[in-house]
């Protein structure tokens, strides 16, 4: 049994840029957040960390992020969204100064849990894609470490059917329909996201699909037309079994109260 932190779309800041697109104050948010870890008695093998890990993608605002997780205690996995960039994030999470936009797919075998990460990010969409050598990264590494339960991480969660989601808010259709081919009959315990900012639970070609609200703001699921932007945050707590993934949502408190809200026309466009 393995217990570890799914965390995703921080949309951090450095301070310094007094950043007006915010619609909650994300650094308090990532504070309440490491408080409520440190204080936890059983501590987690490590987080996942599923994308959108600053809100503009810029080395001041990575490095800030970095200082702020460094006393953590555990190992950290990064995933890549929309909102991230890869020179930025190269430059500030992982002092890399080559290949800075080279899709940063990677892998590692933790406590027992085969965690693969995936870049969905493409440069100036909100919409997530695969590229041919990211599937074939994803097959090499479904092909390791036999008799491992293996954890996908990536910031599109798949398309569950062509009608339940816009296009932006997933993988496209053609990459999800790819997607479930490669992990057909692989030890998939599980498929970690974010993104679109709400907690939800997915049955998925036999894989549960997890995505989590994050620390910027949550959407109201209950909201018709367009999108309502209510206060809300959280992370993930999992507990991989060998009967399969358990997953425990931690909500930060809130009041719920409207941020925003945006109209079914505007949403409709996005790309």
């Amino acid at each position: 049994m393995t217990t570890f932190l799914h965390l995703t779309d921080f949309h951090v800041s450095d301070p310094a840029l007094a950043d007006a697109q915010l619609l909650t104050d994300t650094e308090a948010r990532l504070g309440e957040m490491l408080g409520m870890v440190a204080a936890m008695e059983r501590k987690p093998a490590f987080a996942v960390v599923s994308g959108d890990l600053t809100n503009h993608g810029d080395v001041a605002s990575y490095r800030y992020l970095r200082g702020r997780l460094s006393g953590l205690g555990f190992p950290l996995v990064y995933a890549l969204g929309n909102h991230d960039s890869r020179p930025g994030f190269y430059r500030g999470m992982l002092d890399r100064s080559h290949d800075l936009e080279e899709p940063y797919c990677h892998e590692a075998v933790i406590d027992g849990v085969h965690v693969i990460v995936l870049d969905s990010s493409v440069p100036g969409r909100i919409g997530g894609a695969l590229d041919d050598e990211s599937f074939a990264f994803l097959d090499r590494a479904l092909d390791d470490h036999h008799g491992v339960a293996k954890i996908i991480v990536v910031h599109h969660a798949p398309a569950l059917d062509a009608t339940s989601q816009l296009p932006w808010e997933t993988l496209g259709q053609a990459d999800s329909a790819r997607l479930a081919a490669a992990i057909r009959g692989r030890n998939v315990a599980g498929i970690l996201a974010g993104h679109v900012h709400v907690d939800r639970v997915s049955m998925w070609n036999g894989v549960p699909v997890i995505v989590g609200a994050g620390l910027h703001n949550a959407f109201d699921p209950l909201f018709g037309p367009g999108l309502r932007a209510v206060a809300g945050a959280g992370f993930a707590l999992c507990t991989l079994r060998p009967a399969g993934l358990a997953v425990t949502f931690v909500p930060l408190p809130s009041d719920r109260r409207e941020l925003a809200v945006l109209s079914e026309e505007k949403v409709r466009a996005f790309r």
